[in-house]
């Protein structure tokens, strides 16, 4: 299989690559690496939030916190979104707050359009990312493209998708219709080029659930879970689609709450030998990581709102993604305090945000020119 995976990565990441950097990135500059470097700590702090909210109306906290320039985001749901029109309404509002010098590129406005079960938005992709698998990279790339004018035209900017996990047959992936494929040639042949044609529509596409989540019986929002795979088993199987999702200039990643013990004894997310050590120096990956959702059960067992905050910034995890806002609000004092003590560095915090801001800056640039 190792020579297989080689080949098909190489086509995928070079032909997806081609076009799907090309969107991303376009012809204009990221922002300056002055600008993290010159934000004071609660806004440094803020910029590694994303948060949820229920309904149609900004809540007053959210918009406060968007005001100061204290969230990078917002994660939208099915009941942020009951038709196009309130969605889209929903979104403007939300992109017009007045937000600080430097912080004024489009805020992050991400949601859960996977197909089949996950979906938030009606419209495409119109089936299951199974079915996607089942039917080819053609059928899958044209899904993606139709996503992209779907999100983008009521503004969302980020997919959370594709799922990459190896979708192993009795896991809760598998059972939910969410994975490509179980194998993982299977899995890059057909969402990689899903994410590349995302992107060449100018929404940023996340890879998740790093470093794999097919193994898992149930979902992590109901339990803790234990992938107990070799390294090796990791490295070569669950991992290898995210090399293709590299290679082809993907955006975004998002790291499992879920515990591999072969790799560490926390949730990866809050593990740096996970979310720096394979992701960053073994992958190669430089876009933007995220978390789960960091209010679920299986990461209140790992620890409090301001522990578990502390922890994913520590290990290297770039946002870091709440559904409760006030949740996010506790997260966001627990980083601004880590933040002033030196807990955690300033340069780890100044190197995510620039990132995050560049990927903004991108989006915001894409969008500009497609209007």
């Amino acid at each position: 299989m190792g020579r297989r995976w080689l080949a098909l990565a190489a086509l995928v990441g070079f032909a997806a690559g081609a076009f799907a950097l090309g969107a991303s990135l376009g012809d204009g500059a990221p922002p300056r690496p002055s600008v993290a470097s010159s934000l004071g700590a609660s806004r440094l702090a803020g910029q590694r939030i994303v948060l949820g909210f229920q309904g149609t109306r900004v809540p007053r906290a959210v918009g406060r916190m968007v005001r100061r320039g204290e969230a990078a985001g917002v994660i939208l749901f099915s009941d942020n979104l009951p038709s196009r029109g309130a969605g889209r309404r929903l979104v403007r509002r939300l992109q017009a707050i007045p937000r600080p010098s430097g912080l004024r590129d489009p805020l992050l406005a991400m949601t859960d359009q996977e197909g089949g079960l996950v979906k938030r938005l009606g419209g495409a992709p119109t089936v299951s990312a199974h079915a996607m698998g089942a039917r080819g990279a053609a059928f899958s790339r044209a899904q993606g493209r139709r996503a992209a004018a779907n999100l983008r035209d009521v503004g969302v900017n980020v997919d959370l998708a594709p799922v990459l996990d190896v979708a192993r047959p009795g896991g809760a992936i598998a059972g939910a219709g969410r994975g490509f494929g179980a194998t993982a040639a299977r899995v890059a042949a057909t969402a990689v080029p899903f994410a590349a044609a995302l992107q060449v529509g100018g929404v940023a596409a996340t890879g998740k659930h790093f470093p794999g989540l097919g193994a898992a019986r149930v979902s992590t929002d109901d339990a803790v879970q234990r992938i107990r795979l070799s390294r090796r088993t990791l490295r070569r199987v669950d991992e290898a689609p995210y090399r293709g999702f590299v290679a082809a200039g993907g955006d975004m990643v998002m790291l499992s709450t879920a515990i591999y013990p072969a790799l560490s004894g926390r949730p990866a997310a809050f593990a740096p030998a996970i979310a720096t050590g394979e992701l960053r120096q073994r992958l190669g990956f430089q876009g933007v990581s995220i978390t789960d959702a960091l209010d679920t059960v299986s990461v209140h067992a790992f620890g409090d709102t301001a522990k578990v905050a502390r922890a994913a910034a520590a290990a290297g995890a770039d946002l870091l993604l709440y559904t409760d806002p006030a949740e996010a609000s506790t997260a966001h004092r627990a980083l601004v305090r880590a933040l002033r003590s030196g807990a955690i560095p300033r340069s780890s915090f100044e190197d995510s945000v620039t990132r995050v801001l560049a990927l903004r800056h991108r989006l915001g640039r894409s969008a500009e020119k497609s209007s």
